[in-house]
């Protein structure tokens, strides 16, 4: 038990510290929490080839929870787009499963390499990217909503993440209200999290650590819901008090260092 000690409290801190930002900057706990779980995990002695596979698959039964709370809350405020979701879930949800699919295919360090690209391109578009930019005036339909649809399921999955950061741009993008797109994208969330994390509780892994069903954590899945629903809270007051552009930006290159952190991990 003493060698769990100083994980626990480090998943603790993560919790706490992605649930502020969730509150904070309307962004997904999933982007910070996968490479605190892969440096707590691999401190703790449980490196290996499926690492990444776990600490994706706990990420996202992390966003089950948080992204039904934030559903629900946003759905009171009448904010949910519906419509969008029920067009959007078929595609989405495949794209998951193939996302899925993939993971367990692949070993840590293409996992690793993949996480840090795409992060930072996430992050390089979050900090260049300006409110009146437009592909077009409404959402892609047929053929090109089920392409973006696979593409979100799919690419969330690689990232352990519940499709905000790729759900909310592609909203804004297509004419939504940034209300809406979050409001809208947290139901994403549910749509990618709930069958790729039931597809990755059948997909056990090797060198597992305790409290491990599958490929999902118990431990740091409880630890982490617990404090990001404490405080979440905290970081939306504390988002009414400062400026979310310029806060927008600190975390665009905040990210850009986890990613380039990752991407070192894997090509050395």
């Amino acid at each position: 038990m003493s060698d769990l000690i100083l994980p626990i409290l480090t998943l603790i801190f993560t919790g706490a510290f992605a649930g502020v930002l969730a509150g904070l900057l309307g962004v997904g706990g999933g982007i910070i929490l996968v490479p605190a779980f892969v440096y707590i995990f691999t401190a703790a002695g449980y490196d290996g080839p499926q690492l990444m596979q776990m600490c994706l698959a706990t990420s996202l039964a992390t966003i089950i929870v948080t992204s039904i709370r934030s559903v629900l809350a946003h759905h009171r405020k009448g904010a949910v787009d519906w419509a969008v979701l029920k067009g959007w879930a078929p595609a989405i949800a495949i794209g998951a499963l193939v996302g899925a699919l993939t993971v367990s295919a692949l070993r840590t360090q293409t996992l690793v390499l993949i996480f840090g690209v795409l992060v930072f391109v996430i992050a390089t578009y979050m900090a260049v990217s300006r409110p009146g930019w437009r592909l077009a005036g409404q959402m892609p339909t047929g053929v090109s909503r089920a392409g973006f649809g696979l593409f979100t399921g799919f690419v969330s999955v690689l990232l352990g993440i519940g499709g905000g950061s790729i759900g909310v741009p592609l909203m804004t993008l297509h004419g939504r209200a940034i209300h809406q797109a979050v409001a809208t994208a947290a139901g994403f969330g549910v749509i990618i999290a709930v069958p790729s994390v039931l597809l990755f509780l059948f997909m056990p892994m090797e060198n597992a650590p305790p409290l491990t069903l599958g490929s999902v954590n118990l431990l740091a899945f409880g630890l982490t819901i617990a404090m990001t629903l404490i405080t979440a809270p905290w970081g939306a007051a504390l988002a009414h008090r400062t400026d979310p552009v310029r806060l927008k930006r600190y975390f665009a290159f905040f990210l850009m260092l986890v990613a380039l952190n990752m991407l070192r991990k894997a090509l050395i």
